[in-house]
């Protein structure tokens, strides 16, 4: 009686096409991964039910995290990486810049290369596309908070997506402390400030690790929604993040469904 090749056989089955099988976690991946914004998507993703989570980089670079997948890419004018694929994909659009400038090894998309990249996604096999687009507070006109913002996004809206939704957090100030004796730069500021209190506590700006976490749960509850292109507005994200907020209301929101009215005003922080 012959002798199986167990190793040809395992290298066999390691070539063999991956089944899909019901259980398996959703594969996603991030582009535009720095940044206070896109590193804290990517810190959410990475603990929230994907495997593996990849992030799109333009330099080469080593992870110690198991569940981390480095998408290595000069361009979506290229072929598609053929040996990663995703189910869903993150766009994070980030003007902030981290404190060591590491994200100069991370893909950083401008906002005119969107299209581009939702169909070089597309290629990939993501069929749910999140994109991350902060806006000043206060200043998102209405329109934009249930309709598309450009021909740039109308285009990505006609490429084939399962699900697109355009996240529109209120984004917050920079922070950065005025230069010394730059009187009239620390008057300016000071006078802008006072602007935050006429703004609507529900357009504010939430926290990056807490819009993160609303992508996240974005990002988990879509495969189960309807398909179609929606638009995440700042108040969304603010009735989201209060105590009887959380994965229900983003639920119904996806079915389509009436939100219930929300309660008195809690501290955004």
């Amino acid at each position: 009686m012959p002798v199986p090749d167990l190793l040809h056989e395992a290298l066999r089955g390691g070539m063999a096409p991956r089944t899909e099988t019901p259980g398996r976690l959703p594969r996603v991946v991030v582009a535009g991964g720095a940044g206070p914004l896109g590193s804290a998507v990517l810190e959410q993703l990475l603990a929230g039910p994907f495997s593996p989570v990849g992030v799109l980089v333009q330099q080469t670079m080593g992870t110690a995290l198991r569940d981390l997948q480095v998408w290595y890419t000069a361009g979506w004018q290229t072929a598609p990486l053929a040996q990663q694929q995703a189910d869903i994909a993150v766009v994070v659009f980030d003007r902030g810049r981290s404190r060591h400038g590491r994200e100069e090894a991370f893909v950083q998309p401008a906002a005119e290369e969107l299209p581009a990249l939702a169909a070089w996604l597309l290629a990939c096999g993501v069929q749910h596309l999140v994109v991350v687009l902060p806006h000043a507070p206060g200043l998102l006109p209405q329109a934009l908070r249930a309709g598309l913002a450009s021909l740039d996004e109308q285009a990505v809206a006609q490429l084939g997506f399962q699900q697109l939704v355009f996240v529109r957090p209120a984004r917050p100030g920079t922070g950065a402390a005025p230069r010394p004796g730059a009187l009239l730069a620390r008057l300016g500021r000071g006078l802008l400030a006072q602007l935050h209190w006429m703004v609507p506590q529900r357009d504010q700006a939430l926290r990056a690790a807490k819009v993160a976490a609303f992508v996240s749960d974005l990002a988990a509850s879509l495969p189960a929604a309807p398909p179609g292109t929606r638009v995440v507005a700042p108040d969304l994200i603010w009735d989201w993040a209060q105590p009887e907020g959380g994965r229900p209301l983003l639920q119904a929101w996806l079915q389509g469904r009436t939100l219930p009215e929300t309660r008195a005003a809690r501290p955004r922080w």
